[in-house]
């Protein structure tokens, strides 16, 4: 007689324990959706932090050696994030010169880069503008302007998805050769402020991989289906109403009638006993 095999007797028994462990991950991170192979993940001018998508960000590696680290947005509620991802973008690296990070390439394929922004200082757009650069040859963002994409305090993110194939890397239509399985990513010091980046991530897959922000709502676009309401015009709904002078004052329908009409017999009584009572006085 063939016994039954341990190992699956084992699995099945575990099933329920798989499922409710499955269960909790869902529930503790409800927002989570699936990503590609994380190569490379940094938060830029912060502390190592796991996102609600589980990426798992390393410590800035250029804490102390370039640039300078700020944690200046914690002043500001991000938006368009969760609250578990706002250190994200609340911690920046920024240089007065151009800086950057290598990346390592593991091996052939499709990757995307995702770049991390949010503008936590300037109160309005073209104060701070710059170009980002990948292995010293390909301007993958330009004219970067952090502000004038989203507006303050709120996050963007940049994508750029790219090629590697045979030492050679494909990115914005264009060509280059990759030196030692590394490309360079650059931020470019302009003439309008100083390069900066949040945090940013390497993935191997494509851009149907990467987690991305919900779609953005401008201040301008808000509230464009109803109609538009002027301040004065809410605050003149507001104030209390004066009843016009001109309107006649109405009487109520009920009551007042049938008091007279109760009252009216009592009246003709009395009327008609005044005489007689007049008339036996002078008798």
């Amino acid at each position: 007689m063939k016994m039954p095999s341990t190992t699956a007797n084992f699995n099945i028994m575990n099933l329920p324990s798989i499922a409710v462990v499955l269960t909790c991950v869902v529930l503790l991170f409800p927002e989570a959706q699936c990503v590609g192979q994380i190569i490379y993940a940094v938060n830029a001018g912060g502390d190592a932090h796991t996102d609600t998508n589980g990426i798992r960000y390393e410590k800035d590696p250029l804490t102390g050696k370039v640039g300078i680290a700020s944690d200046y947005g914690k002043r500001l509620l991000i938006g368009r994030v969760p609250p578990n991802d706002h250190i994200l973008y609340q911690t920046e690296r920024y240089h007065t010169s151009t800086f950057g990070y290598d990346l390592n390439i593991p091996a052939d394929g499709n990757y995307v880069l995702v770049l991390k922004f949010c503008e936590v200082y300037f109160e309005s757009p073209d104060q701070k503008v710059f170009d980002i650069v990948l292995n010293g040859e390909h301007t993958i963002v330009a004219d970067l302007d952090i502000f004038g994409k989203v507006d303050k305090g709120v996050a963007h993110d940049e994508y750029i998805p790219f090629e590697v194939h045979q030492g050679k890397l494909y990115v914005v239509g264009e060509e280059s050769d990759i030196q030692g399985n590394k490309i360079r990513l650059e931020f470019i010091k302009g003439y309008k402020d100083n390069p900066k980046i949040n945090a940013f991530y390497l993935m191997k897959g494509t851009m149907e991989d990467v987690p991305k922000l919900p779609p953005l709502i401008h201040p301008e676009a808000r509230n464009t289906d109803g109609p538009k309401i002027e301040l004065e015009d809410l605050e003149e709904e507001q104030k209390p109403q004066k009843r016009p002078r001109s309107v006649p004052t109405i009487t109520e329908p009920f009551e007042p009638e049938e008091e007279s009409s109760i009252m009216l017999p009592v009246f003709i009584v009395i009327g008609a006993f005044i005489p007689i009572l007049f008339f036996l006085c002078k008798l």
